[in-house]
């Protein structure tokens, strides 16, 4: 089955744009996710299906006030308290993903069987820069059994081809390394 994966990957390398920042951001951020969950680490999707029921309320008040029966002279106060909730509910939406979700790319619930917590993995690649810097935290960092975060900052230039091919056995180190690093690390004395 290795060799299957092997060859899947070397027939279809994971390409960039170079000159896209969104595009090595999308991609580096992807292959992060593919190895924390290589790692036994599970994907938390509650904030992820959170912010689409929040979404999903926002469209539904959208739907209301585009396609009440009466016409536009008529329902002046039902669109007036329509366009309220939307920004309310927009607002909540907005400060969700503010607080809760900041740089996150992935959060995940602990390894089965393991007495850690889950993990909170982000990642920054600041606009017009080659510094990728990706962060391994505690999904509970209050818990007795969070360790402290670990990062690191490298350029992008590493992991990547003149043609834009990630260098995914490159990549796979670091990352890999990282987590390691975080399970490494002496617990918090409290």
């Amino acid at each position: 089955m290795s060799e299957t994966k092997a060859e899947s990957k070397s027939k279809n390398p994971k390409k960039a744009n170079l000159s896209d920042h969104s595009s090595i951001k999308h991609l580096l951020d992807e292959s992060v996710s593919e190895i924390v969950k290589s790692r036994g680490y599970v994907e938390n999707t509650r904030l992820s299906n959170l912010k689409l029921s929040i979404g999903a309320i926002v469209i539904i008040i959208a739907l209301f006030a585009q396609f009440y029966n009466k016409k536009f002279p008529e329902n002046r106060d039902f669109l007036i308290g329509c366009s309220g909730k939307y920004i309310i509910v927009n607002g909540i939406l907005q400060v969700v993903s503010y607080t809760k979700e900041k740089n996150a790319i992935l959060f995940t619930h602990p390894p089965v069987g393991a007495f850690s917590t889950g993990l909170v993995v982000s990642s920054k690649l600041p606009r017009f820069s080659d510094l990728y810097t990706l962060t391994v935290a505690s999904a509970d960092p209050k818990s007795i059994s969070a360790n402290k975060p670990v990062e690191f900052t490298k350029s992008v230039t590493q992991w990547f081809t003149k043609d834009g091919v990630l260098v995914e056995g490159l990549f796979w180190k670091e990352v890999d390394g990282l987590i390691n690093d975080y399970a490494r690390e002496p617990k918090k004395s409290k």
